[in-house]
């Protein structure tokens, strides 16, 4: 269906897109607000196409599919995905995204790549190295990093000289991606082991002495500390690594993305602050906090 017979509609599935966003992902959503309108909506449009591609595995209806009829949604959807990218748009929510796509042009990839993320769900309920839960951190979320680059936009001041060559700020948005998961991993350890998987590497259960049995018990000792505070270093390492991509990005874009790297790392004090016990409460950041960080972040965002 061609997108300009949609126009009418398109505000209105943009702001439905927001309202998911809003719904779903509350840390992520305010710093959004901080971006101008029409970035602004393009990284909602990105957003709803990423939990689209999520529920097709972990909605409440797809625990009841075989791994047979995942595998064929999964199929279907990919399919779906490259029809987009060739301008065959099918509902509203597939004309914000070519509106995005439009807008902001971009490789299909990173999209694909997301999908090979949610495969891995299909078989993988254990990761037996950090490397293996690496490439699956980089396509679940790493992903989304390099779909949301380019609706960023790299600041001018870098690229204006006909000397200049745009900085690369793929491996910084990656990173940012990947801290962003594993962040995700250890609030939601308690919730995961609930269906089946378990994210954290099993070598790093075998270092600390910590059993399967254990997690799957929500036993709280100090070996279940240790393995917890090894897991949050390791990522803010990854927060670290991303940062250095923020100051090149443009200047309407660097205040959202460093509120959004802050609050998000904000979760792992708040998994410290409640004793690392993820198995009977939620690590959060709070709304007075968030506000709190706005101006801290701003800072950062002007002389970083």
């Amino acid at each position: 269906m061609p997108i300009a017979s949609m126009a009418t509609d398109l505000d209105e599935a943009f702001e439905a897109c927001r309202r998911e966003t809003a719904e779903w992902a509350k840390t992520f959503y305010l710093g959004t607000l901080l971006l101008p309108l029409e970035k602004r909506r393009a990284i909602w449009a990105i957003y709803v196409w990423c939990r689209r591609t999520d529920e097709l595995m972990d909605s409440a209806e797809a625990q009841s599919r075989s791994v047979e009829e995942l595998a064929e949604r999964l199929d279907h959807w990919e399919q779906q995905t490259r029809d987009l990218f060739n301008g065959h748009v099918s509902n509203d929510l597939d004309a914000v995204m070519a509106h995005t796509l439009e807008r902001f042009p971009q490789d299909i990839q990173p999209y694909l790549d997301m999908i090979e993320g949610q495969r891995m769900d299909l078989t993988w309920t254990r990761y037996p190295t950090f490397e293996d839960l690496k490439l699956y951190c980089y396509r679940v979320a790493g992903t989304v990093g390099l779909m949301t680059q380019g609706v960023m936009g790299v600041d001018q001041a870098y690229t204006s000289a006909p000397w200049s060559d745009s900085p690369d700020t793929s491996d910084a948005a990656v990173a940012l991606g990947i801290a962003n998961q594993l962040t995700n991993i250890l609030r939601d350890v308690g919730e995961d082991r609930g269906r089946g998987r378990i994210y954290l590497p099993q070598e790093d259960l075998d270092r600390f002495g910590y059993s399967e049995s254990d997690l799957m018990a929500g036993r709280l000792n100090e070996a279940w500390r240790e393995l917890m505070a090894f897991q949050l270093e390791r990522a803010r390492e990854w927060f670290t690594r991303s940062e250095s991509g923020v100051r090149w990005l443009s200047g309407d874009a660097r205040w959202p993305v460093w509120t959004s790297l802050r609050l998000y790392r904000g979760i792992l004090d708040a998994i410290e602050r409640i004793d690392y016990d993820v198995f009977n409460r939620r690590a959060y950041v709070g709304k007075v906090n968030k506000l709190l960080d706005l101006p801290r972040s701003y800072a950062l965002a002007q002389f970083r």
